[in-house]
């Protein structure tokens, strides 16, 4: 099989006693760092990557790119957005990184983060109310409180392909791409899965591959992106919107500065229906998904207005009736939006030229990958580089792959096994002093990146202000709290459609991963209303001691 790319040893000491450690780079971790410093914790942060950024230091494959427009996805301070313009509107993997050392230069984060380090173990010390956590390079460090921002796509999945480890060819998953790249020119190749990421390789193999074959075992019903160039200019002019684009965040139900119509798409007439779609479809990025009606992933009659428009855009670019077929079936795989969308700049037209091809593994499943390519039930296809955009085990995989022990030597791999169990989505009963963003049962998957960093993260700030402030050296979560989240969590859930899809969203992408919607659907404003309610009452649903 493959092994994540190894990491050099780290030169960061152990360090005994902390107020906090923080695990994880990206936008989430980052932001914790910032703030606990601003209030005076001692704290410390812990990247398994060598450099910032989290999943923009590992995602480097061809074409990779945030699929949230600007400025959604970035800090929210002025002292940040001034002085930065993005050259796009959604950004590359290579801008996203320049963004992360801009954003260093400005706050000197690199200075209380150690690299290289990724953290194998960690478990709680009754008796001194601390973690005593263990990195692979056997260091150790003992913080009062633990925060985990792993993110959701921190541990990718292969799938189990017979054969694949007899490959001849390069392989690779888009999750571990070599760092200093890898040419496609001129080379067979081969992509199993039609996610963001293959997606997005897709259309940049397409353009300079010999031949390039496309494994699809699900149509993406991916969006317009709608990418424009950005100049000084136009982002001197947008930024005059930037404190109102940012405050709507907390109104939208995936923090981002969208809201639908209030409508159902059943009230009005088919003309205005077709114009709400036409707008939010020009739109691009995730207007469609998200700015139209308010029942479209509520209401399976409503939902096919959505997707009948979808496959009528898409299928106009495809000149064989029979690869529109597959691309953009009449009857849809599963309803539209249940899956998270991927945006989309070329990914269809590229199915017009000669040197693409698509199988589709529902008619013709792979029975093995060879030491030339990959075997199907019709036919092997030879390949020289093969590329696994096969996904993560989302949400809960980031923190499960993590060896952490509770109060009673139980691991939280272990106490999930029968399905994630969480107060707020960011703790669980046994693991004391412990707190996870943008984890299970939290907007996580649902909502933007950087919005729940911030939004989310403040909640998390002011509980360990709180506790320190009070002398409170041991908090927890109850089960009855979690128990009446994940019923919450469930009730909303039912009134949607997510659960009719086989999505990493329900954790269905996963052989025996328990079925269950990972996130939370209640939407952000909802979820900050109840995060807020549990502080302004102690911290109800945790028991506190000092």
């Amino acid at each position: 099989m493959m092994d994540a790319q190894p990491t050099a040893p780290s030169e960061a000491r152990p360090v005994e006693d902390l107020d906090v450690l923080v695990v994880g780079a990206g936008f989430t971790g980052l932001y914790q760092l910032h703030r606990l410093r601003q209030l005076g914790f001692s704290v410390r942060l812990f990247e398994a990557g060598a450099d910032l950024g989290g999943i923009w230091y590992w995602n480097c494959y061809p074409g990779a790119r945030v699929d949230t427009h600007v400025p959604m996805y970035e800090f929210s301070s002025e002292d940040l957005w001034r002085d930065w313009n993005w050259t796009e509107r959604f950004p590359s993997w290579e801008e996203l990184r320049r963004y992360f050392r801009y954003v260093d230069q400005k706050l000197d984060l690199s200075r209380d983060i150690a690299f290289n380090t990724r953290v194998e173990a960690a478990e709680f010390d009754e008796d001194r109310r601390r973690w005593v956590v263990r990195t692979q390079d056997g260091g150790l460090v003992s913080p009062r409180f633990l925060v985990l921002c792993t993110g959701f796509a921190a541990k990718p999945y292969i799938p189990d392909l017979k054969g694949l480890d007899r490959f001849a060819g390069v392989k690779h998953h888009t999750a571990w791409w070599p760092q200093d790249g890898l040419d496609l020119t001129g080379k067979r190749v081969g992509v199993i899965g039609t996610g963001a990421s293959g997606v997005q390789v897709v259309q940049e193999a397409a353009a300079v591959a010999a031949e390039l074959t496309v494994f699809q075992r699900t149509p993406i019903l991916a969006l317009a992106m709608q990418q424009c160039p950005l100049d000084e200019a136009t982002q001197i002019e947008m930024k005059r919107d930037y404190p109102a684009r940012f405050a709507r965040r907390r109104e939208s139900f995936g923090g981002f500065d969208l809201q639908a119509s209030g409508k159902s798409a059943l009230e009005v007439t088919a003309d205005e229906r077709r114009a709400v779609f036409e707008a939010s479809w020009a739109a691009g990025g995730f207007s469609f998904w998200a700015a139209t009606f308010y029942d479209v992933i509520m209401n399976l009659d409503a939902n096919r207005t959505a997707y009948d428009f979808w496959r009528e855009k898409v299928q106009a670019r495809l000149r064989d009736p029979m690869l529109a077929e597959k691309l953009a079936p009449k009857q849809p795989p599963h309803p539209f939006g249940v899956k998270r969308p991927s945006l989309e700049q070329t990914y269809y037209d590229v199915f017009n030229q000669e040197n693409v091809r698509l199988v589709d593994l529902k008619e013709t499943p792979i029975l093995e990958v060879t030491p030339k390519g990959v075997r199907t039930e019709e036919q092997e296809y030879e390949l020289d580089i093969l590329v696994l955009a096969t996904g993560f085990d989302a949400v809960t995989g980031g923190l499960t792959q993590i060896d952490i022990r509770g109060v009673e030597g139980r691991t939280l791999k272990e106490k999930w096994a029968a399905g994630a169990r969480t107060h707020l989505g960011m703790a669980s009963a046994g693991f004391p002093n412990l707190l996870f963003l943008y984890g299970p049962q939290s907007p996580s998957g649902f909502c933007n990146g950087p919005t729940c960093a911030e939004l989310q993260g403040d909640w998390v700030v002011e509980c360990l202000k709180h506790m320190r402030d009070m002398g409170v050296t041991r908090f927890e979560t109850t089960a009855v709290a979690e128990t009446a989240w994940k019923e919450h969590v469930e009730q909303i859930g039912a009134m949607t459609l997510f659960p009719l899809a086989d999505s990493w969203y329900m954790g269905a992408n996963i052989p025996g991963k328990p079925r269950e919607l990972l996130n939370y659907p209640g939407g952000v404003p909802l979820y900050l209303q109840l995060c807020q309610e549990s502080a302004d009452k102690g911290y109800e649903g945790f028991v506190l001691k000092c």
